[in-house]
């Protein structure tokens, strides 16, 4: 009952506040886009109407977010999910922007039980305590089929985390059908193969902030897999598989064969500011 009534909600929602043609006409032209169908297309931009009424948007740091800004960061948002439906973010309620790439301290416990803490600059973060935090100068640059994009893997992360507890491992919740162990040995392979060409400092054709760890390595493939999906393709094919049933989307098959942005180019990001508190 409860599910009949938050989908009327919805529609009745989407159906009021449609976002206008001139802000989509934009968003949809964007070089990330290209391929989608008619219908998802259509469905995109419900999901991304949808996002911008469910999720707060905090801009800070003196951040001016106009309306087109807001729709091509909800359009980035949501393609991960256009065939999983919204619920898949119904877990968390805001994204927190900064101007640039900001600084975070965190704390975590190690497998034998220290607590470390740390400082990073970051131009993204999705946080197991509820908000997706990102850089807007980053997330402006992310929709270029580089195989980089910013957006796309900190929401990959809250997909990871829903199948961990809110933290993310590389294993997030997988659909009815799909084989957790063909998930496991497709992305061991790659996580290994990966590590070993950032241990001796070798040519990747995947950047290798992919060997960072199991979750940063499904957030990554899953940047690659809707910008430069040939890349995942050819060099990661059981990689590809996986990904292609578990967002139920195949960029392959309506991306162009693009040529991606080497892991080692530098790329001017703008001022780096503190997060505020609670997390300092």
């Amino acid at each position: 009952m409860f599910g009949l009534f938050r989908d009327h909600r919805r529609k009745k929602h989407l159906a009021a506040n449609p976002i206008p043609d001139s802000l989509w006409r934009e968003a949809i032209a964007l070089p990330l886009f290209i391929g989608l169908s008619t219908d998802e297309r259509a469905r995109l931009r419900e999901h991304a109407a949808w996002f911008l009424h469910e999720k707060t948007i905090t801009p800070l740091h003196g951040l001016q977010l106009d309306d087109q800004a807001r729709v091509i960061l909800a359009a980035q948002a949501v393609l991960p999910i256009l065939n999983l439906g919204f619920d898949a973010y119904d877990d968390w309620h805001e994204v927190v922007l900064y101007p640039g790439q900001f600084l975070t301290r965190d704390r975590y416990t190690d497998a034998i039980g220290v607590v470390h803490e740390g400082e990073q600059v970051l131009a993204g973060q999705a946080r197991p305590d509820g908000p997706v935090l990102l850089s807007w100068l980053d997330v402006s640059q992310s929709a270029w089929l580089d195989g980089w994009n910013v957006v796309i893997h900190e929401f990959a992360h809250k997909l990871d985390m829903r199948g961990s507890a809110g933290h993310a491992n590389g294993r997030p919740l997988l659909h009815k059908g799909m084989d957790a162990e063909a998930w496991k040995r497709a992305f061991s392979a790659a996580f290994a193969q990966l590590k070993g060409l950032a241990d001796f400092d070798r040519y990747s054709p995947i950047d290798l902030y992919a060997a960072e760890n199991p979750a940063e390595c499904f957030a990554v493939f899953s940047e690659y897999f809707f910008e430069t999906p040939h890349a995942v393709a050819d060099h990661y094919p059981a990689v590809y598989e996986q990904l292609k049933q578990f967002y139920q989307q195949d960029p392959l098959a309506r991306l162009p064969r693009v040529r991606y942005r080497p892991a080692f180019e530098p790329v001017e990001f703008g001022p780096i500011v503190p997060t505020p508190t609670p997390w300092q």
